[in-house]
Parts: C-alpha cells; sequence; structure tokens
C-alpha cells in the first residue's frame, strides 16, 4: 500500500472512529430525554416544547456525526447481488466510482444547494418558531453540510482503499 495512502486513510478512518463512538451516546441522551418527555407528559400532564425540540436536534446530530462512521464501518444499505459475483478488483472499480458519482457529486451538490440556506438562516440566528422551543435552528440547519462534509472526507478514504485494493 503506498505510505502517503495509508496515511490519509488512517487519519480519516480514525477520525471517523472516533468521532462515530462519541456520537454515539448522543442515542442514549435521546432516549433519556424521550422517557423525560413522555413521564411529564402522562404523569404530571406537562407539555415542554424545548424538549421536544431538542430530541429533534439530538436526531440530527447522531445522524450527521454518525453518517461517516456508518460508512467506514460499511453499515449503509447495499445492492450486492451483483457486486459479489465480482472479483476484488471489479468491486474496487464499482467503489471507486461509487465514492466519486454517489459520495463526491451528492456531497458537494449537497453543501452547495444548503449553502445559501443555512446563510439566511445564520443571518438572523434563526430560532423556533414556537415560542417555547429552542432558539438554535440555525445550528440544526448547520447540520446539514456537516453531514455533508463528514461523508466526503470519509468518501476520500474509501477511495483511497479502493484505488489500494485495485493496484493489488
Amino acid at each position: 500500500m503506498n505510505g502517503k495512502n495509508a496515511a490519509v486513510i488512517a487519519a480519516i478512518d480514525t477520525f471517523s472512529e472516533r468521532t462515530g463512538r462519541i456520537i454515539c451516546w448522543l442515542a442514549v441522551a435521546e432516549v433519556l430525554v424521550v422517557l423525560l418527555i413522555v413521564s411529564l407528559r402522562y404523569l404530571f400532564n406537562i407539555g415542554h416544547i424545548g424538549l421536544q425540540e431538542s430530541v429533534m436536534y439530538i436526531n440530527a446530530a447522531l445522524f450527521a456525526f454518525g453518517a461517516a462512521y456508518t460508512l467506514k464501518a460499511r453499515g449503509h444499505v447495499r445492492v450486492d447481488f451483483f457486486y459479489n459475483r465480482l472479483g476484488t478488483r471489479w468491486q474496487a472499480v464499482v467503489d471507486m466510482i461509487g465514492a466519486v458519482l454517489f459520495l463526491g457529486v451528492t456531497g458537494v451538490f449537497i453543501i452547495w444547494a444548503s449553502w445559501d440556506y443555512l446563510a439566511l438562516s445564520w443571518s438572523s440566528l434563526e430560532g423556533s418558531p414556537e415560542s417555547s422551543g429552542l432558539p438554535f435552528v440555525f445550528l440544526l440547519k448547520t447540520l446539514i453540510p456537516v453531514l455533508a462534509g463528514l461523508l466526503l472526507l470519509q468518501g476520500i478514504a474509501e477511495f483511497l482503499r479502493s484505488l489500494e485494493q485495485f493496484r493489488r
């Protein structure tokens, strides 16, 4: 394996791995917040919009920061009907094409398409339309390009890994 490629792959994989292992604790937080919301509502007849909105924020952060880790762990859905019948070199070609077309092009498009939407939200420090909601909608919307950027980063590692597999 090319030493430079190996170092880049290792650095990106380590970053995605650490991010994924840290962010997975948000799943526990989400369960606890939902348990609190349900308990307040059904035991004490108390509703809290900010708490309800926080579930959406936690879920979005979990998804945005966990997607690259899931990609690294090969946990995303694949249709392997033809792929499994290919040799390792052809699998590498399919993976490289997928990294460029699906991760690369889509990731760049998402960042480009969300930029004005995000800028408008940040310019007004957009908050919840609910009076007792969370005032951080602009941060929630920031997760859109963050998700795409993290997937692009892990996509580079996946591409390089496939390139090395192809060269063998």
